[in-house]
């Protein structure tokens, strides 16, 4: 059921501006992203940051591309975030010696600070090539094909999370494992 909530404001957005514009998918995707967020926390009792930024972002740059009526505002705003993601967890590690990744997910993923690291390298990496990726969709491609490749772009997504789950697969430690390790 997550997995569709994550999914729904996207959804809804393809679906009205397939069937009426770019402003009124922009209209859909802001309320879609209202409801998705409350939907979240009605589960989670927390919103985490990643959705806070999401929300805010969807918000300022939807009222922008509705109020100026340009849809150029909620075309960037994948850019923005991908690049701002980008940015901020290079900062995080090497400028900071943090790790966000495993301060997010350590809780939940038990990996070497080594894996913690190449995982933090590789997410810096792909949003950097979304972010440009999107961008040079935008300058280069109309507003129809740039929503085509928002639809059939989630190969990206996909093919990294995918790529993400098998790299860390071996690097996880079970019960059995721990187990093992016991004298």
């Amino acid at each position: 059921m997550k997995i569709l909530i994550d999914f729904f404001p996207l959804l809804l957005f393809f679906g009205a501006f397939k069937f009426y514009d770019i402003y009124v998918g922009t209209a859909v995707l802001m309320g879609a992203t209202v409801v998705q967020m409350a939907l979240i926390y009605g589960m989670d009792r927390k919103l985490q940051a990643m959705h806070k930024i999401t929300l805010v972002l969807v918000l300022a740059f939807g009222t922008l591309t509705l109020v100026l009526h340009d849809d150029r505002f909620i075309k960037w705003k994948p850019t923005v975030l991908y690049a701002a993601m980008s940015i901020a967890l290079a900062v995080a590690v090497w400028g900071l010696r943090k790790n966000f990744l495993k301060m997010l997910l350590g809780s939940q993923l038990e990996l070497k600070d080594a894996v913690w690291h190449r995982l933090n390298v590789a997410w810096i990496v792909y949003t950097a090539f979304m972010a440009i990726l999107n961008g040079y969709v935008v300058l280069y491609y109309s507003t129809e094909a740039w929503v085509a490749f928002k639809l059939w772009g989630y190969v990206f997504p996909l093919a990294f999370i995918i790529g993400q789950g098998i790299y860390i697969a071996p690097h996880i430690k079970t019960e059995n494992n721990k187990d093992s390790t016991t004298p």
